[in-house]
Protein backbone atom coordinates (compact mmCIF):
# COMPACT_ATOMS: atom_id res chain seq x y z
CA UNK A 1 0.00 0.00 0.00
CA UNK A 2 1.18 3.53 -1.40
CA UNK A 3 1.75 6.03 1.66
CA UNK A 4 -0.82 7.84 0.37
CA UNK A 5 -3.10 5.42 0.28
CA UNK A 6 -2.58 4.37 4.01
CA UNK A 7 -3.20 7.93 4.87
CA UNK A 8 -6.32 7.72 3.34
CA UNK A 9 -7.05 4.67 5.20
CA UNK A 10 -5.65 5.95 8.67
CA UNK A 11 -7.95 9.41 7.92
CA UNK A 12 -10.89 7.43 7.14
CA UNK A 13 -10.72 5.02 9.73
CA UNK A 14 -10.55 8.11 12.88
CA UNK A 15 -12.98 10.40 10.73
CA UNK A 16 -16.09 8.22 10.76
CA UNK A 17 -15.15 7.28 14.37
CA UNK A 18 -14.67 11.16 15.58
CA UNK A 19 -18.32 11.52 13.96
CA UNK A 20 -19.74 9.04 15.77
CA UNK A 21 -18.82 10.50 18.81
CA UNK A 22 -19.95 13.63 18.63
CA UNK A 23 -23.35 12.91 17.12
CA UNK A 24 -25.03 13.83 20.35
CA UNK A 25 -25.58 17.07 22.59
CA UNK A 26 -28.02 17.92 24.90
CA UNK A 27 -30.89 20.17 24.36
CA UNK A 28 -29.55 24.01 23.84
CA UNK A 29 -25.41 22.56 22.77
CA UNK A 30 -26.14 22.27 19.46
CA UNK A 31 -24.04 25.35 18.45
CA UNK A 32 -21.27 23.96 20.66
CA UNK A 33 -21.60 20.50 18.65
CA UNK A 34 -20.98 22.49 15.48
CA UNK A 35 -18.10 24.36 16.35
CA UNK A 36 -16.64 21.05 17.65
CA UNK A 37 -17.19 19.47 14.52
CA UNK A 38 -16.50 23.04 12.58
CA UNK A 39 -13.01 22.42 13.79
CA UNK A 40 -12.39 18.62 13.68
CA UNK A 41 -13.40 18.35 10.16
CA UNK A 42 -11.61 21.30 8.35
CA UNK A 43 -9.11 19.63 6.28
CA UNK A 44 -6.69 18.20 8.81
CA UNK A 45 -4.28 15.48 7.78
CA UNK A 46 -4.32 13.84 10.64
CA UNK A 47 -0.71 13.01 11.39
CA UNK A 48 -0.70 12.24 14.96
CA UNK A 49 -3.74 9.30 14.68
CA UNK A 50 -2.08 8.32 11.61
CA UNK A 51 1.00 7.79 13.93
CA UNK A 52 -0.77 6.51 16.58
CA UNK A 53 -2.47 3.15 13.93
CA UNK A 54 1.43 3.28 12.60
CA UNK A 55 3.06 2.44 15.68
CA UNK A 56 0.49 -0.08 16.69
CA UNK A 57 1.17 -1.69 13.57
CA UNK A 58 5.04 -1.20 14.24
CA UNK A 59 5.03 -3.56 17.28
CA UNK A 60 2.76 -6.25 16.05
CA UNK A 61 -0.66 -5.62 17.06
CA UNK A 62 -4.07 -4.42 15.22
CA UNK A 63 -3.87 -1.05 14.20
CA UNK A 64 -7.71 -1.02 14.58
CA UNK A 65 -7.32 -1.24 18.42
CA UNK A 66 -5.77 1.80 18.43
CA UNK A 67 -8.92 3.57 17.14
CA UNK A 68 -10.10 5.41 20.37
CA UNK A 69 -6.55 6.45 21.07
CA UNK A 70 -6.23 7.65 17.63
CA UNK A 71 -9.42 9.70 18.28
CA UNK A 72 -8.44 11.15 21.66
CA UNK A 73 -4.79 12.73 20.39
CA UNK A 74 -6.85 14.67 17.81
CA UNK A 75 -9.56 15.84 20.04
CA UNK A 76 -6.90 17.07 21.94
CA UNK A 77 -4.87 18.46 18.83
CA UNK A 78 -7.76 20.40 18.03
CA UNK A 79 -8.31 21.83 20.77
CA UNK A 80 -5.26 23.35 21.39
CA UNK A 81 -5.85 24.84 17.36
CA UNK A 82 -8.72 26.03 18.87
CA UNK A 83 -7.08 28.05 21.49
CA UNK A 84 -4.03 28.76 20.07
CA UNK A 85 -5.60 31.11 17.20
CA UNK A 86 -7.66 33.17 20.47
CA UNK A 87 -6.83 36.71 20.34
CA UNK A 88 -5.41 36.03 23.56
CA UNK A 89 -2.74 33.75 22.23
CA UNK A 90 -1.46 33.71 18.35
CA UNK A 91 -5.06 36.16 17.37
CA UNK A 92 -5.36 34.29 13.99
CA UNK A 93 -7.79 34.91 11.33
CA UNK A 94 -7.05 31.88 8.97
CA UNK A 95 -6.93 28.09 10.09
CA UNK A 96 -6.75 25.63 6.77
CA UNK A 97 -7.96 28.09 4.63
CA UNK A 98 -11.36 28.68 6.60
CA UNK A 99 -11.99 31.02 9.31
CA UNK A 100 -10.80 30.17 12.43
CA UNK A 101 -13.48 29.07 15.23
CA UNK A 102 -13.92 32.24 17.43
CA UNK A 103 -14.22 34.15 13.87
CA UNK A 104 -16.61 31.56 11.99
CA UNK A 105 -18.62 31.26 16.23
CA UNK A 106 -17.47 33.55 18.81
CA UNK A 107 -14.81 33.52 21.02
CA UNK A 108 -17.09 32.00 23.91
CA UNK A 109 -18.53 29.22 21.88
CA UNK A 110 -14.28 28.42 20.28
CA UNK A 111 -13.25 28.20 23.86
CA UNK A 112 -15.68 26.00 25.05
CA UNK A 113 -15.78 24.20 21.96
CA UNK A 114 -11.52 23.46 23.16
CA UNK A 115 -12.61 22.89 26.33
CA UNK A 116 -15.64 19.72 25.42
CA UNK A 117 -12.96 18.19 22.86
CA UNK A 118 -10.07 18.02 25.72
CA UNK A 119 -12.59 16.67 28.03
CA UNK A 120 -13.93 14.12 25.50
CA UNK A 121 -10.30 13.04 24.64
CA UNK A 122 -9.83 11.70 28.46
CA UNK A 123 -13.67 10.42 27.84
CA UNK A 124 -12.14 8.02 24.93
CA UNK A 125 -9.49 6.62 26.96
CA UNK A 126 -11.33 5.79 29.81
CA UNK A 127 -13.87 4.00 28.44
CA UNK A 128 -14.14 0.61 29.06
CA UNK A 129 -12.61 -1.34 26.55
CA UNK A 130 -13.26 -5.64 25.74
CA UNK A 131 -9.88 -6.86 26.31
CA UNK A 132 -7.64 -4.58 27.24
CA UNK A 133 -6.16 -4.27 30.64
CA UNK A 134 -7.03 -1.54 32.65
CA UNK A 135 -3.55 -0.71 33.35
CA UNK A 136 -2.77 -0.11 29.98
CA UNK A 137 -5.48 1.94 29.44
CA UNK A 138 -4.31 4.23 32.53
CA UNK A 139 -1.08 4.14 30.76
CA UNK A 140 -2.98 5.90 28.02
CA UNK A 141 -4.45 8.24 29.76
CA UNK A 142 -0.82 9.23 31.65
CA UNK A 143 1.00 9.67 28.22
CA UNK A 144 -1.76 11.91 26.66
CA UNK A 145 -1.82 14.14 29.57
CA UNK A 146 2.22 14.34 29.58
CA UNK A 147 1.67 15.04 26.38
CA UNK A 148 -0.80 17.80 26.53
CA UNK A 149 -0.57 19.31 29.81
CA UNK A 150 2.36 21.36 32.15
CA UNK A 151 5.28 18.98 30.94
CA UNK A 152 4.18 19.16 26.92
CA UNK A 153 2.46 21.06 24.86
CA UNK A 154 0.70 23.75 27.19
CA UNK A 155 4.00 24.11 28.63
CA UNK A 156 5.36 25.31 24.82
CA UNK A 157 3.13 27.28 24.14
CA UNK A 158 3.60 29.43 27.32
CA UNK A 159 7.97 29.24 26.30
CA UNK A 160 6.09 30.69 22.95
CA UNK A 161 4.40 33.05 24.13
CA UNK A 162 7.06 34.33 26.21
CA UNK A 163 9.58 33.85 23.84
CA UNK A 164 8.17 36.70 21.14
CA UNK A 165 10.57 39.23 20.63
CA UNK A 166 13.44 37.59 21.89
CA UNK A 167 16.63 36.04 20.76
CA UNK A 168 16.58 32.13 21.34
CA UNK A 169 19.54 29.81 21.26
CA UNK A 170 19.35 26.63 18.92
CA UNK A 171 18.83 24.77 22.26
CA UNK A 172 16.03 26.93 23.51
CA UNK A 173 14.20 26.82 20.17
CA UNK A 174 14.75 23.11 20.41
CA UNK A 175 13.48 22.95 23.63
CA UNK A 176 10.62 24.72 23.54
CA UNK A 177 9.17 22.60 20.42
CA UNK A 178 9.83 19.86 21.74
CA UNK A 179 6.98 20.62 24.08
CA UNK A 180 4.66 22.72 21.83
CA UNK A 181 4.98 20.28 19.04
CA UNK A 182 6.76 16.94 20.05
CA UNK A 183 5.56 15.91 23.02
CA UNK A 184 2.20 14.98 21.44
CA UNK A 185 3.42 13.65 18.72
CA UNK A 186 5.74 11.33 21.03
CA UNK A 187 2.34 10.78 23.32
CA UNK A 188 0.79 9.35 19.80
CA UNK A 189 3.25 7.25 18.84
CA UNK A 190 3.66 5.91 22.28
CA UNK A 191 0.13 5.30 23.14
CA UNK A 192 0.55 3.13 19.42
CA UNK A 193 2.76 1.17 21.06
CA UNK A 194 1.22 0.63 24.35
CA UNK A 195 -1.78 -0.68 22.51
CA UNK A 196 -0.02 -3.58 20.80
CA UNK A 197 2.06 -4.70 23.92
CA UNK A 198 5.54 -2.64 23.09
CA UNK A 199 8.47 -3.81 25.21
CA UNK A 200 10.81 -1.46 26.95
CA UNK A 201 13.47 -1.30 24.58
CA UNK A 202 10.71 -0.65 22.09
CA UNK A 203 9.60 2.21 23.54
CA UNK A 204 12.61 3.60 23.95
CA UNK A 205 13.68 3.29 19.86
CA UNK A 206 10.19 5.04 19.34
CA UNK A 207 10.18 7.28 21.63
CA UNK A 208 13.75 8.71 19.73
CA UNK A 209 11.90 8.08 16.38
CA UNK A 210 8.62 10.85 17.98
CA UNK A 211 11.59 13.30 19.41
CA UNK A 212 13.09 13.47 16.06
CA UNK A 213 9.81 13.65 14.08
CA UNK A 214 8.27 15.96 16.29
CA UNK A 215 11.32 18.47 15.63
CA UNK A 216 11.39 17.76 12.34
CA UNK A 217 7.82 18.73 11.79
CA UNK A 218 8.18 21.97 13.91
CA UNK A 219 11.30 23.01 11.20
CA UNK A 220 9.45 22.08 8.03
CA UNK A 221 6.34 24.84 9.95
CA UNK A 222 8.98 27.04 9.90
CA UNK A 223 9.85 26.96 6.38
CA UNK A 224 6.70 26.36 5.18
CA UNK A 225 6.14 29.81 6.76
CA UNK A 226 8.40 31.43 5.21
CA UNK A 227 8.21 29.87 1.72
CA UNK A 228 4.41 29.19 0.75
CA UNK A 229 1.62 31.47 0.13
CA UNK A 230 -1.31 31.88 2.39
CA UNK A 231 -3.55 29.53 0.27
CA UNK A 232 -1.05 26.63 0.47
CA UNK A 233 -0.34 26.75 4.08
CA UNK A 234 -4.08 27.12 4.56
CA UNK A 235 -3.56 29.80 7.37
CA UNK A 236 -1.52 33.15 7.17
CA UNK A 237 1.93 33.37 5.38
CA UNK A 238 4.53 34.94 7.22
CA UNK A 239 2.60 34.99 10.49
CA UNK A 240 5.39 33.85 12.45
CA UNK A 241 7.75 36.72 11.05
CA UNK A 242 5.10 39.16 11.78
CA UNK A 243 4.92 38.31 15.35
CA UNK A 244 8.45 38.49 15.37
CA UNK A 245 8.66 34.74 16.46
CA UNK A 246 11.97 33.03 16.87
CA UNK A 247 12.12 30.39 14.15
CA UNK A 248 14.69 27.78 12.74
CA UNK A 249 14.96 29.89 9.60
CA UNK A 250 15.77 33.10 11.65
CA UNK A 251 18.46 31.34 13.48
CA UNK A 252 19.74 29.10 10.90
CA UNK A 253 18.96 30.05 7.70
CA UNK A 254 16.33 28.74 4.80
CA UNK A 255 18.61 26.03 3.87
CA UNK A 256 20.68 26.05 7.45
CA UNK A 257 16.51 24.53 8.42
CA UNK A 258 16.53 22.17 5.20
CA UNK A 259 19.68 19.98 6.68
CA UNK A 260 18.22 20.35 10.28
CA UNK A 261 15.18 18.70 8.92
CA UNK A 262 16.61 15.96 7.18
CA UNK A 263 19.16 15.31 10.09
CA UNK A 264 16.22 14.79 11.84
CA UNK A 265 14.89 12.66 8.76
CA UNK A 266 18.01 10.37 9.21
CA UNK A 267 17.88 9.93 12.71
CA UNK A 268 14.22 9.62 12.98
CA UNK A 269 14.90 6.54 10.22
CA UNK A 270 17.57 4.73 12.14
CA UNK A 271 15.86 4.87 15.22
CA UNK A 272 13.50 1.99 13.57
CA UNK A 273 16.43 0.27 12.54
CA UNK A 274 15.78 -2.79 14.69
CA UNK A 275 11.71 -2.85 13.72
CA UNK A 276 10.78 -5.05 10.53
CA UNK A 277 8.55 -4.08 7.36
CA UNK A 278 5.76 -3.42 9.64
CA UNK A 279 7.17 -0.26 10.64
CA UNK A 280 7.33 0.92 6.98
CA UNK A 281 4.48 3.12 7.41
CA UNK A 282 6.60 4.87 10.13
CA UNK A 283 9.40 5.47 7.77
CA UNK A 284 7.23 6.72 4.97
CA UNK A 285 5.26 8.88 8.07
CA UNK A 286 8.66 10.16 8.72
CA UNK A 287 9.33 11.41 5.23
CA UNK A 288 6.29 12.79 4.73
CA UNK A 289 6.27 14.66 7.51
CA UNK A 290 9.92 16.38 6.14
CA UNK A 291 8.53 16.93 2.58
CA UNK A 292 4.95 18.47 3.01
CA UNK A 293 4.13 21.36 1.33
CA UNK A 294 1.57 22.32 3.54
Amino acid sequence: MSITAYLEQCQQRVDRHLQQVIAQAPVGAERLREAIGYSLFNGGKRVRPMLTYASCEAVGGDPADATEAAAAVELIHAYSLIHDDLPAMDDDDLRRGKPTCHIAFDEATAILAGDAMQTLAFELLCRPTEGRDARIQLQLVQALAAGAGINGMVAGQAIDLNAVGKALSLEQLEQMHSHKTGALICASVEMGARIAGADTLQLQQLHRYARSIGLAFQVQDDILDVEADTQTLGKTQGADIALNKPTYPALLGLEGARCKANELLDEAIQALDSFDERATPLRELARYIVHRSH
